[in-house]
């Protein structure tokens, strides 16, 4: 059972642990919490604005005491600090400055020798001091539970007279809700009471918009748009029967669960470039019905110590809060590049590898892991072990009828009415070698070159003139590429294609 940030504290502050820095902006919420846990010590906060204060009044306590230095000075001496939680708020900029550090370390020493005290930082962005990394505790903010959303809105319905709404739709806000603040909640309630005094099926539309924003600004998931299909797809077969199946599974999570059913955990494809992974993942959120987030590994790296593990936690907190969703790793194999070497960089690496490793052992949420890879040989073993993914793919050149229907699916796309007169089986037989991308690029040329003649039609001559100017990606990888799908064949990958 997953422990509540309330209780997290409460341990932490019952054994003796010096500095918890609390990643939050609800500082009303995190107030509203220590209070709680505090309320047999005497609680003072220091913050930016108005330096020392009564912690619940805000009242400042000596006009003297509004540098950070002068504050800690006063609870340098054990009787001092016995006793007391000092709650310091937006000290980001301060926490690195020598005589801040030098403090800090002396507050410890004292806890850690037997003083009844806490010191609790709350702040929206992570700085940790390497003096400090081995006494701080991060802890991130809970997100809401659907139950504790559902209780939130019948509030906000009651207070406001709103009128009642179906079960059915208080699940669907539930659920769309996922992965905001209360802040974030009670913001949209209000806007949809400004709009028409009521909750409505439309007003699902601002929580989506809502949920972009908070992607947009977490600065390391992207949530990408939803165009492309299964039908988008030409060929793929085995792939996408078992995706079919994972769909049925997840968007009936509940009644799979009760037969025995696990939650599915993800799927890892790998193969040549341009045959069809990335698409492969938007169609699946698209066959999901749910929101498709992309996580950039290179946005992971902060430049302080702590900050690419906070972003990892941030990330996979973020992802499981918004669940249900697809959560899209593409490249994965440079994403870990650098697991085992010696130096900081390589060091950060394999911590994050850690990190990732175990939450995708472990995950109970409905977030559906999609990891592609163009050479599945560079990626560390313990990521192919039984149990990390669901299934492994691996995705070749496609074959003839691959061909034929991915040529269909282009030409249909821009020129549906040319597509009878166009000899596709023609086209087939010249493409030998063509991943599914070449043969994108050969139609777009061949439409461009009809356009540019000022033909009414394009022809298969059009697009056979493409494929002569192109050089295939059998042509530029060769051996390598040969070689690779031997490999994948020699470790059993299930292949994609029938």
């Amino acid at each position: 059972m997953k422990v509540g940030l309330k209780q997290k504290v409460s341990q932490y502050i019952d054994a003796g642990f010096p500095i918890l820095y609390i990643n939050s902006f609800e500082d009303e919420k995190i107030d509203s919490m220590i209070r709680e846990i505090g309320e047999q010590k005497e609680i003072v906060e220091w913050n930016r604005a108005r330096g020392l204060v009564e912690f619940d009044t805000k009242v400042a306590l000596l006009s003297t005491l509004s540098e950070l230095t002068d504050a800690l000075d006063l609870y340098l001496e054990r009787d001092e600090l016995e006793r007391k939680i000092i709650v310091l708020k937006d000290i980001h900029s301060y926490i690195n400055a020598p005589e801040i550090v030098a403090r800090l370390k002396i507050i410890v020493n004292l806890i850690n020798q037997g003083v009844d005290a806490t010191v609790i930082i709350v702040s929206t962005v992570i700085d940790i001091p390497p003096e400090l990394e081995k006494y701080i505790t991060i802890l991130e903010t809970d997100y809401l539970s659907k139950e504790d959303i559902k209780d939130l809105i019948m509030h906000f319905i009651r207070e406001y007279e709103f009128p009642k709404i179906e079960e059915s739709l208080l699940e669907e806000f539930a659920v769309a809700f996922k992965g905001l603040s209360e802040f974030e909640i009670c913001n949209l309630l209000g806007l949809a009471y400004t709009d028409d005094g009521e909750l409505t099926r439309k007003d699902l539309g601002l929580i989506f918009e809502q949920k972009q924003q908070m992607i947009k600004k977490s600065g390391i998931l992207e949530m990408i748009p939803l165009k492309e299909s299964l039908d988008d797809i030409g060929g793929l077969e085995n792939l996408k029967a078992w995706l079919k199946r994972k769909a049925k599974v997840f968007k009936n999570i509940g009644a799979a669960e009760r037969f025995g059913v696990d939650m599915p955990k993800g799927v890892l494809v790998a193969g040549v470039p341009g045959c069809g992974k990335s698409l492969s993942a938007k169609a699946i959120a698209c066959l999901f019905e749910v929101p498709l987030l992309r996580l950039d590994m290179g946005r992971l790296m902060g430049k302080y110590v702590g900050e690419s593990e906070a972003n990892m936690r941030k990330a996979i907190s973020l992802a499981e809060a918004i669940s249900p969703c697809v959560l899209w790793i593409d490249e994965l194999e440079k994403a870990f590049a650098g697991i085992g070497a010696e130096g900081g960089g390589a060091e950060v690496t394999t911590r994050l590898f850690g990190n990732f490793l175990t939450w995708l052992q472990e995950k109970t949420s409905p977030a559906f892991v999609v990891a592609t890879a163009n050479d599945i040989l560079k990626l560390p073993p313990e990521l192919l072990r039984k149990g990390r993914f669901d299934e492994i793919f691996y995705i070749g050149l496609p074959k003839a009828a691959e061909r034929k229907r991915i040529f269909e699916i282009h030409l249909k796309k821009r020129r549906p009415n040319d597509l009878d007169k166009i000899n596709i089986s023609q086209l087939v037989d010249k493409t030998e070698g063509f991943s599914g991308a070449d043969i994108e690029g050969v139609v777009k040329d061949g439409v461009e070159t009809a356009f540019a003649a000022d033909r009414a039609s394009v022809t298969t001559q059009d697009i056979e003139q493409a494929i002569r100017e192109t050089n295939s990606l059998m042509e530029l990888m060769g051996d390598s590429l040969k070689e690779l799908m031997k490999e994948y064949e020699k470790r059993k990958y299930k292949n994609s294609s029938l």
